[in-house]
């Protein structure tokens, strides 16, 4: 294992964040305030609580959860597709660097960012709602196996798309919807019971459910199918990226 590598593009990734720091942090945080001030505040000062729970902390889990997925994605394959598309793609390519040193590289970077992302969300809702976490650590465990697992999904995303516009087709037209129809700002238990059992259909369900239960302990949906859900989807895009690389793929666009 090439360490040096791993940590030349780790860090290499981690500093285009800072350099970027208005987009890759700065945004996703004056967003999703924006969310805590009008669901939170203003909308959830007139609701009653759920399960116990006042609206406005609610729903912190599944407003952390829309932006981590999203920027997981979004991070992971914007980084490995930019050198494709400059063509500093073969200076990686000509480097004694295998694609597990690549992957190690660009996915942890892209998995930090969203962590620290998630944990900035979660001190920015200090200042609108109080709130504790029941369970610290799962929550923790469950926020870094999120942001690995939908950094590698977009990790693969990257090497799939070929312009700009595919970058963007999943975290708008396929992870947007599915967050906000997975419970992000109600229970499914709201739902009449045709449409809850429709809901349990959608995986980011089970996501945004065992996260909530780490801050609450109450879920949807077991804790234990939960975590299963989200180990299960880190196995696959694994073996999804392995079987990329052994099919002979070599990192060119």
């Amino acid at each position: 294992m090439n360490w040096h590598a791993v940590s030349a593009i780790y860090r290499f990734e981690m500093a285009r964040t800072f350099r970027t720091l208005g987009e890759s942090i700065v945004s996703p945080v004056l967003t999703t305030s924006l969310y805590f001030v009008v669901f939170g505040a203003a909308i959830g000062a007139r609701m009653g609580e759920v399960g116990g729970v006042s609206y406005g902390a609610f729903i912190i889990p599944g407003l952390i959860m829309l932006s981590l997925l999203n920027e997981s994605i979004s991070n992971a394959a914007f980084g490995i597709y930019m050198p494709k598309w400059a063509g500093t793609i073969f200076e990686l390519l000509s480097a004694p660097v295998g694609w597990v040193e690549a992957v190690l590289g660009y996915v942890g970077a892209a998995a930090t960012k969203s962590v620290v992302l998630g944990l900035l969300i979660l001190l920015t809702a200090r200042f609108f709602v109080d709130y504790e976490i029941a369970h610290p650590l799962a929550m923790a465990l469950f926020l870094v196996l999120t942001a690995v697992s939908f950094s590698l999904f977009g990790f693969i995303i990257g090497l799939w798309a070929t312009d700009f516009q595919k970058l963007q087709v999943i975290p708008l037209m396929v992870m947007t919807p599915l967050t906000f129809l997975g419970g992000a700002f109600y229970s499914i238990d709201m739902l009449p019971p045709v449409w809850q059992k429709i809901a349990l259909l959608n995986p980011v369900v089970y996501l945004i459910s065992g996260f909530r239960w780490s801050f609450f302990g109450q879920s949807d949906v077991d804790v234990v199918v939960s975590f299963a859900a989200i180990i299960g989807f880190l196995l696959l895009c694994l073996l999804a990226v392995r079987a990329i690389f052994l099919s002979g793929w070599r990192l060119k666009s």
